[in-house]
């Protein structure tokens, strides 16, 4: 007999907000003891340094988390200028300092540059592997190396405003893969300063945002009363930009053995419109991913092909 999983089965999203000085990894560890489930894991690493939104998959849920590793994030953020770090935070080394400070009027002519898809040097204290080890490691060690720039997608860019003549406050909203620090960076390259993130909160990803989200606070004060789930999110919360697929009840228990289904010509005509507008909007991967659901709850996530629909992730949910 297999040995049974310890904690509960419990499936969905915590839209966690996560305090300043706390590790990702801390942050899924609480929110796992605070559910007691058996399974959990987080969608995109969000620095100690860092605070805000931090999407963490409960059981089920925890098979859609590639699907929001794609996902747009906005950022809020503060650089303070005169300084330069090894991080380009204010956890790091301080390398250089100065007197130099950008006006309002020169940070503004600048952001268009970084507006759109741009070619970024990911920061060498950053989770990329080199070699096989975290780069952050290997910057840590003081292991000389560079990392190849990549291309990342800026939505927008804009100055919120002048915090101070040190300190200037922006907001960023972004595709996969870009970092704030580099953008931090840059902007102090191109106004020919120096800057690093004095204050770093994320306020979205993909469907996730703060007005779902639940602090420590909020969530301790939940499970005294008995009430937790009150936080909890569905599972399809994280497929805000994958089409739906609805399906019948025999459709879905074909589904659940693994089995696929033949769409009509008007369904998958619907379905093919509905991958067209998401392909539009930039995303590339999971191009033909589709999430079936009977009455509104998943029942698996699969690929269309040819008026076929073939399920790759099926979801054990309990109704």
């Amino acid at each position: 007999m297999g040995r049974k999983k310890k904690g509960d089965e419990v499936s969905g999203w915590v839209c966690f907000d996560k305090p300043h000085g706390l590790g990702s990894t801390q942050a899924v560890s609480f929110i796992k003891r605070l559910y007691n489930a058996q399974k959990a894991g987080h969608a995109g690493t969000l620095d100690p340094l860092a605070s805000g939104i931090l999407p963490i998959a409960l059981g089920e849920a925890t098979k859609t988390v590639p699907y929001l590793m794609e996902a747009d994030k906005v950022y809020r953020f503060t650089v303070r200028w005169g300084l330069r770090t090894a991080s380009y935070d204010l956890e790091g080394e301080v390398l250089e300092q100065n007197d130099l400070r950008p006006t309002e009027a020169e940070i503004r002519d600048i952001l268009p540059i970084f507006i759109g898809e741009i070619e970024q040097a990911p920061p060498a204290f950053s989770a990329i592997k080199v070699d096989g080890k975290r780069a952050y490691d290997l910057a840590r060690e003081g292991v000389e190396f560079e990392l190849e720039t990549r291309p990342v997608t800026v939505h927008d860019l804009t100055l919120e405003r002048m915090v101070s003549d040190n300190e200037a406050e922006f907001l960023l909203h972004c595709g996969k893969g870009t970092y704030v620090r580099s953008i931090a960076r840059d902007m102090a390259l191109e106004l020919g300063v120096l800057g690093v993130v004095s204050v770093l909160r994320r306020e979205r990803v993909g469907g996730f945002n703060l007005n779902l989200s639940a602090g420590v606070e909020k969530l301790e004060d939940l499970r005294h009363r008995d009430a937790a789930f009150e936080a909890l999110l569905a599972v399809e919360t994280a497929l805000d930009d994958i089409p739906a697929l609805p399906v019948t009840e025999d459709e879905a228990a074909k589904l659940k053995q693994g089995r696929d289904i033949a769409l009509s010509f008007s369904r998958t005509e619907t379905a093919e419109a509905a991958l067209k507008i998401r392909g539009q909007s930039g995303k590339s991967e999971h191009g033909r991913t589709l999430w079936a659901h009977k009455d509104g709850q998943i029942v698996a996530l699969g690929e269309l092909r040819l008026g076929v629909f073939y399920p790759t992730r099926i979801l054990n949910l309990n109704s």
